[in-house]
């Protein structure tokens, strides 16, 4: 390994990872470098020298294309029924849990704009889903699995996921229009 090092410098030095540094490119390397050590076989007619650069700049290559895929970005911007409209941790800011009445809510005031605020959430998903948002948000509601969710609605669980992260978009986009301007 550390006599090919300064091979797998010289060879990430070449290419570029978007959002990353050199290093990175240079571990990616050594994990080629890693996988060329294991995976080399002396019986075949090649030299280590050049199944190593073969391995390294494969592994190089892919962790490039691995980076600009954006394959988890969905998993990373998610958004949850529990953070604000504008996406952030609840800290002093009303969630949409917060916006719904809860049992121990005295203030007139509060009940009937809290009521008008269920209904015109209500109102806007009972127009604005489609039949497979509506039907993967009740049965989400009801606490059943993705799993279950697709085997019920005959679909898979990627467009159920699907299907509910349009539901939290239209949602956070109804509280946006629904908030009050100070």
């Amino acid at each position: 390994m550390r006599k090919y090092a300064g091979f797998v410098r010289l060879k990430a030095s070449s290419y570029f990872l978007a959002g990353g540094d050199g290093d990175d490119l240079v571990q990616e390397g050594m994990i080629g470098l890693y996988k060329a050590v294991r995976d080399f076989r002396s019986d075949k007619e090649t030299s280590f020298r050049s199944f190593a650069e073969l391995c390294v700049t494969r592994q190089i290559i892919t962790a490039i294309k691995t980076a600009t895929r954006f394959k988890h970005a969905p998993l990373n911007t998610y958004v949850s029924f529990s953070h604000t409209p504008a996406g952030q941790e609840s800290d002093g800011d009303c969630s949409l849990g917060d916006a719904l009445p809860g049992p121990g809510v005295n203030d007139p005031s509060v009940c009937v704009i809290s009521t008008e605020e269920l209904q015109s959430l209500v109102f806007c998903l009972g127009s604005g889903l489609s039949q497979l948002e509506s039907e993967a948000l009740r049965l989400y509601l009801e606490g059943n699995s993705y799993e279950d969710m697709a085997e019920g609605l005959g679909c898979d669980t990627k467009t159920i996921d699907n299907a509910l992260q349009r539901v939290k978009r239209k949602i956070i986009a109804h509280q946006k229009t629904r908030e009050v301007l100070a």
